[in-house]
């Protein structure tokens, strides 16, 4: 299993698209500040931190959640702790090039 695997990010293209025809909610994970100079519009910013007392709220959304950061690292570490949850997520790795899929 390659690098791009682990980290969730091989085939991600795809994915998006299939994640988006589901209605999925796109969550940044970045800290407040790094979301106010930009982000996704109507991406929902839970920052890293606080993502594991946020599960329950993600939870009753009742979508599957396409996650991203500025560079992907902390979306995987996002994205592996939903998993645990039992939520459908994705890593869509940085915001912008997560964007330019959209």
């Amino acid at each position: 299993m390659g690098l791009l695997s682990m980290l969730g990010l091989s085939g991600k293209t795809e994915n998006v698209k299939e994640f988006m025809d589901k209605g999925a909610v796109i969550i940044d994970v970045r800290t407040v500040g790094e979301y106010k100079n930009g982000h996704i519009k109507g991406s929902k910013n839970i920052p890293l931190d606080t993502i594991h007392s946020k599960v329950n709220e993600i939870r009753r959304m009742e979508k599957s959640v396409i996650v991203c950061c500025q560079s992907g690292m902390r979306s995987a570490q996002a994205n592996s702790i939903l998993k645990s949850n039992g939520i459908e997520s994705m890593n869509g790795g940085g915001w912008q090039s997560l964007e330019s899929k959209l």
